[in-house]
């Protein structure tokens, strides 16, 4: 892609995405929509999605932040709904959806059929889990929505690839293809596995450079792809592997390494979204046009029936794996909390198809052996392009009424406030009697002004989350927290503009200002983390 094309589309989906933030509309479909429209104004370059760039370039960041922000804990009291959705109904998406695509589209061959079903299978729960925590759903729906667009790539990728060697005729028997699913699956989660610890221990013994730390932070989840596709192993599970024991491990890092690391991912992250979506809308032109010897009347056609059938796979697939385990293990059932058919409905309804779909469609061969073209691939695209739009405009703006209509119980903020002030009781406590033990050392020796300080920071500390349960103020509604941090960031502005006035009068040279606003900045992005928190 020039250097033009590639300028523009950054900058107009990071202003698309940032005018989202103004607006209801999630900022996925808003993108998908404004790409949509951009592809018909003239003069607008095409962008072809090369799969070679989005699968080993794009995929591997997006996983890893996605890891590094999940829960570890989460994931494995949730493992089982999170395999049954990441493992279990892509496989079964792949073969119905392959199977109702061979009955609808005549003359189109099974495995082909198949290879559709697998492409479409996976769902892309970035807008589903932004919409979750955004509405305040149960921490358990967003944690599995979120588990399940962590590793469903990995089985839906894994399956295109044995459904294509088949699809090509390139000796591969159902057996081989088994054979080499399994291989992939767990080669993929030993690379991680291999990769994770080695890779903490380096980026705890880098902590003297914040700077060197964060370079292979951003490296780690190429390396951790390329290492397993380099041996034919799954590159996603081996990137959410390593991603979710670096997050699990991060409290082990240098503060500094944390403070850069939080913000260089977000970036990464809203920089990557944002363009993968608007590609999504800006490949219509591209996929219209090959269409071929279909008509737009039989293509829509198809389509329509497609996107039901998935819709309803979901679900016929949600519900039997929500209560059928509770019914036949006693386990399960005094295990996990009973689910009200309210939860199933909503993960049934947020099957929302994405980038990775339009990426493994484009990624199939023009060919197959002998020569021959690949059955009705033009068609396969444009059915993965009208799926992935559907879903996301279709469900994706119906699924926040849905929330509301269903009236889900959201966090208990009252409960969850209680618990972090009891845990950070705790740690004050422990923290005192550190620093008084400390202060008994004569080679710690402070003037009392400057113990005191300590020992007010940490009362601060204490009282600041008990302070949030207390009563507002009548005249401005904040709690007695929020207006101190109102006035602590006031004062650290006064404080900022006297600095700068001091440089602007030659009073102090630029090098001195920057460490004395590095000083305020790091004061005002506690105040601000305290606050939002």
């Amino acid at each position: 892609m020039a250097v033009m094309p590639l300028f523009l589309l950054v900058a107009g989906s990071a202003a698309v995405a940032g005018l989202a933030r103004r607006t209801p509309v999630p900022a996925p479909l808003l993108l998908v929509t404004a790409g949509l429209a951009a592809s018909y104004i003239p003069g607008i370059p095409d962008y072809t999605l090369d799969p070679h760039i989005v699968l080993p370039l794009l995929l591997p960041p997006l996983l890893h932040t996605a890891a590094l922000d999940s829960s570890y804990l989460g994931l494995r009291a949730n493992l089982r709904p999170v395999a049954l959705l990441s493992v279990g109904y892509v496989l079964f998406a792949t073969f119905v959806v392959g199977y109702a695509a061979y009955l609808v589209i005549p003359g189109l061959p099974l495995t082909a059929a198949l290879v559709l079903g697998a492409v479409v299978a996976p769902p892309d729960a970035v807008a589903a889990t932004a919409i979750a925590r955004k509405l305040g759903l149960p921490h358990r729906i967003t944690t599995i929505l979120q588990g399940e667009s962590l590793f469903n790539d990995a089985t839906a990728i894994t399956a295109y690839k044995v459904l294509v060697a088949v699809a090509l005729g390139a000796g591969a028997s159902w057996g081989d293809g088994i054979k080499q699913f399994a291989i992939a699956s767990v080669g993929g989660i030993g690379v991680g596995l291999l990769l994770m610890v080695p890779l903490h221990w380096l980026r705890v013994r880098l902590r003297e450079s914040a700077l060197l730390e964060n370079t292979l932070s951003l490296l780690i989840p190429f390396v951790a792809y390329a290492a397993a596709e380099q041996l034919h192993a799954s590159g996603v599970l081996a990137v959410v592997v390593v991603g979710l024991y670096l997050g699990h491990r991060s409290w082990q890092v240098d503060f500094e390494t944390r403070l850069q690391e939080d913000a260089v991912w977000k970036m990464v992250s809203f920089i990557l979204e944002s363009a993968v979506f608007a590609l999504i809308g800006l490949q219509l032109p591209v996929v219209v046009r090959g269409l071929g010897e279909f008509s737009g009347a039989q293509a829509l056609g198809y389509a329509a029936v497609l996107f039901a059938v998935v819709v309803l796979s979901r679900f016929v697939w949600v519900f039997p794996g929500t209560y059928l385990p509770r019914l036949l293990s006693a386990r399960i059932r005094a295990r996990e909390p009973d689910t009200k058919w309210t939860a199933p409905v909503v993960i049934g309804w947020a099957g929302m198809r994405g980038v990775v779909s339009l990426a493994i469609a484009f990624s199939i061969p023009t060919a197959v052996h002998g020569g021959a073209s690949f059955p009705a691939r033009n068609l396969v695209l444009f059915l993965t392009f009208t799926t992935v739009i559907a879903t996301l405009v279709i469900q994706g703006l119906t699924l926040p009424p849905l929330i509301r209509a269903l009236k889900l119980p959201g966090p208990d903020a009252q409960a969850e406030t209680l618990a972090e002030a009891q845990a950070q009781n705790e740690a004050s406590r422990a923290a005192e009697e550190c620093l008084e033990e400390r202060l008994q050392d004569p080679r710690n020796a402070l003037p009392g002004p400057l113990a005191d300080r300590l020992r007010n920071v940490l009362e601060r500390r204490r009282n600041s989350v008990w302070e949030r349960l207390g009563a507002a103020n009548e005249v401005t509604g904040e709690s007695a927290d929020e207006t101190y941090r109102r006035l602590a960031r006031d004062m650290i502005e006064a404080e900022r503009r006297v600095f700068v006035r001091l440089r602007d009068d030659g009073r102090i040279d630029d090098e001195m200002l920057r460490t004395l606003l590095r000083r305020l900045d790091l004061e005002e992005a506690t105040a601000y983390r305290e606050g939002a928190s």
